[in-house]
């Protein structure tokens, strides 16, 4: 997992000058897990699931900096051993997600001034399996896709949509339909934009790919390994550890 980037990036025509910064939004508190802590420390693999996937974002060579937004009461995240990482950094998050990632943009726009090529690479703080051949992929894309793109990943099984009974009222064809993961990739200066505009406009915001969709962007869809799963319920821990596990043996 800690393979470079720079030499398929370059050789790939994709200008090496374009600042990659990641933003791990990191506040909820996983209610759905029904854990005695929020979800992203929970243990996995010797650590815990956010610092599995902050692993997998800071030993990532084209990422020069890593933003997590951490709920205000936040008391977990100080003791992970990857707290001390010189690459990351902090920040108060929001209610939501869209107002966490918005928080951490807004942080680095105050900051100091950004060369405007710099890029936003949004991913779940509970997504610990992704794997930098995926992130290689992603800003790869960035050469023939200027306005952004996210991974993805197609859907496989007949999909059914449900009536107000909880029974099925139509089959819903699948061809064309695509499951959004992360990370989802932009113009950081484009993105803190959609992102503001979006949520003073009261627009239902689900992802960042939503937020520039309303601003009339069209994304492009990129491909991604379907182990790339978000830890959501405790039968997906073992899962995850088991990915995990498979990733690292080979």
């Amino acid at each position: 997992m800690s393979e470079s980037i720079s030499s398929r990036t370059i050789a790939a025509g994709v200008p090496s000058d374009e600042p990659v910064i990641a933003i791990v939004p990191a506040a909820g508190i996983g209610s759905r897990m029904g854990a005695d802590c929020p979800k992203q420390y929970l243990p996995l693999a010797g650590s815990c699931i956010l610092e599995q996937t902050l692993k997998g974002l800071l030993s990532h060579n084209g990422i020069s900096r890593v933003i997590v937004a951490l709920n205000p009461e936040d008391s977990f995240f100080g003791k992970l051993a990857v707290a001390s990482h010189p690459k990351l950094e902090t920040v108060t998050g929001g209610k939501e997600r869209a107002d966490s990632v918005l928080s951490a943009l807004e942080s680095l726009v105050a900051d100091k001034p950004l060369p405007a090529n710099t890029w936003a690479l949004v991913h779940d703080a509970a997504r610990p399996c992704l794997t930098h051949g995926d992130i290689d992929k992603l800003l790869a894309s960035r050469k023939q896709h200027p306005q952004g793109a996210i991974l993805a990943a197609p859907v496989r099984d007949t999909m059914k949509r449900s009536g107000v009974d909880g029974c099925i009222s139509e089959t819903v064809a699948r061809e064309a339909l695509w499951h959004a993961l992360t990370p989802q990739l932009f113009p950081l200066l484009t993105l803190t934009e959609a992102l503001k505009a979006a949520l003073a406009a009261g627009v239902l915001v689900t992802d960042e790919a939503s937020a520039m969709e309303w601003r009339g962007v069209h994304p492009a869809l990129i491909s991604g390994r379907s182990d790339n799963i978000k830890v959501t319920h405790p039968d997906d821990l073992p899962l995850a550890a088991l990915y995990l596990a498979h990733q690292r043996g080979n």
